[in-house]
């Protein structure tokens, strides 16, 4: 998987390298909450879509793209594995606040609309972090909609390769208490190196009890491609001149429970057919999945002590 198209300190919008991804896969959401069994609901996805303005999302979203059966099949099997990624975190969120956690962080969190469509516990902070472009993006168009939070939200702007943990804290984020973390669709994105980094930093801010919510790609920036790469022309074909594949940063990884493990968590790790299943749905019997199969849905509780 080529790691070409990024470099250190690249940025991006909504629209452009990675924060189209975000776009890509709120389109997939807005898509999954509008089927007939649907999983998911997410009201925000499709009016964030349009708010972003990427013509070939909106067009998706709206079913007015004129797709051949390769790239239609390929929509729906990404509507479905976006549906069942979306409900696994929800449910992790949902299980935290149960638990009586009530402050939680979504990394990378691009158009996530969690800290206003989950029916968070009273009294529950919710901290999203991203670049700057992409966070004022969606606040503004959040608050056009009229869009109410459901929880305390703090918007961080953020580069995850800076010192995201001190901006973090000064915006009101407390080390000493119990935190549900989530890192969804983040780490194919960062350096095998960089993934490393990432929990590191979560753990030493995370207090015990404190709880992580990831996935493992086995293959690294292989799980983007497959079908992704062979498609980036047709896609371009329609306007959308963003190779998504070539985003993704190959090299071998640490294995996320191992690495996890060591540093005080206690880890549980399920393929993601498994996961699937939990939700009444078939993982999609495609060779372009091979690779996504072989990901593991991960959550971990932090038990240790901070190194």
């Amino acid at each position: 998987m080529s790691d070409s198209l990024r470099h250190d300190g690249d940025e991006w919008d909504l629209a452009s390298s990675v924060g189209a991804t975000a776009t890509m896969v709120a389109a997939a959401r807005a898509i999954a909450s509008k089927e007939s069994d649907p999983i998911i609901d997410d009201p925000y996805a499709d009016p964030l879509v349009r708010a972003v303005g990427v013509d070939f999302f909106v067009k998706l979203v709206d079913g007015t793209l004129p797709l051949d059966d390769e790239e239609a099949d390929a929509g729906k099997m990404l509507a479905d594995v976006m549906a069942v990624r979306t409900r696994f975190f929800d449910d992790f969120f949902l299980d935290a606040g149960r638990a009586g956690i009530r402050q939680a962080v979504i990394l990378a969190s691009g158009l996530d609309s969690r800290a206003y469509r989950l029916p968070w516990p009273t009294g529950t902070s919710v901290f999203e972090i991203d670049q700057p472009a992409v966070l004022g993006a969606k606040s503004a168009a959040l608050a056009d909609l009229g869009a109410t939070p459901t929880a305390e939200r703090h918007a961080v702007a953020v580069d995850l390769r800076d010192d995201w943990p001190a901006a973090l804290v000064a915006a009101g984020f407390d080390a000493g208490v119990p935190t549900a973390w989530s890192a969804e669709g983040l780490l194919v994105y960062l350096p095998p190196e960089a993934q490393d980094r990432l929990f590191d930093d979560i753990t030493a801010v995370s207090a015990p009890g404190s709880r992580l919510a990831t996935e493992y790609h086995p293959d690294g920036g292989a799980a983007l491609g497959g079908r992704a790469t062979g498609l980036a022309d047709k896609w371009r074909a329609h306007g959308f001149d963003v190779d998504v594949a070539s985003l993704a940063y190959g090299g071998e990884r640490t294995p996320v429970a191992d690495y996890l493990t060591g540093k005080g968590w206690h880890v549980s790790a399920r393929p993601r057919p498994d996961v699937f299943a939990d939700y009444g749905r078939q993982f999609p019997d495609s060779e372009a999945l091979e690779a996504l199969r072989n990901s593991l849905s991960v959550i971990a509780t932090f038990e240790g002590e901070r190194s």
